[in-house]
């Protein structure tokens, strides 16, 4: 992993089978790609590992052997940040606190959101894929500081 800064760790969620152009246009220049659940074909797996290393967790709708693979819940560290990455946070197992991790990452309700617990930044990036109801297509960019300092920034990929 390239130890320039700042870093950037691309968030995605529930792109269901969808790699809208927009969505990749946003990874480029990632220096990570996190996809926390609803692939549902292996061959988006591909499309995104090919722009930049690749962590993702299994959703609720991704169903086959290909899925069995893939972790309901998994860590990774990007510039000494440690992240958890889970489809749904019911199904997040441990204390992120205890366990040093700065942000959970996790996705399954199509709703962007940004909050902080216990000092821990909890993200849900959004649907990339189809629209759900009236909902916005979103991803998000969490960027490490040299220093630490994390950002997190929602970016809506179709008006």
């Amino acid at each position: 992993m390239p130890t320039k800064s700042p870093l950037r760790v691309a968030l995605v969620s529930d792109t269901h089978n969808l790699l809208r152009p927009e969505l990749l246009a946003f990874l480029v220049g990632s220096h990570a790609i996190v996809h926390a659940g609803d692939i549902c074909e292996p061959s988006v797996l591909d499309t995104l590992a090919a722009i930049a290393p690749l962590t993702v967790v299994r959703g609720n709708n991704d169903r086959g052997a290909w899925a069995e693979s893939l972790p309901v819940q998994t860590t990774l560290e990007v510039g000494g940040v440690r992240l958890a990455v889970v489809h749904e946070l019911p199904d997040l197992r441990g204390d992120p606190v205890a366990e040093g991790i700065a942000v959970v990452v996790s996705g399954h309700s199509h709703k962007p959101s940004l909050e902080t617990r216990e000092g821990v930044l909890y993200v849900n990036p959004g649907s990339a894929g189809p629209r759900r109801f009236k909902l916005p297509i979103t991803a998000a960019m969490l960027t490490i500081a040299e220093n630490g300092t994390l950002q997190v920034e929602h970016s809506r990929l179709v008006e």
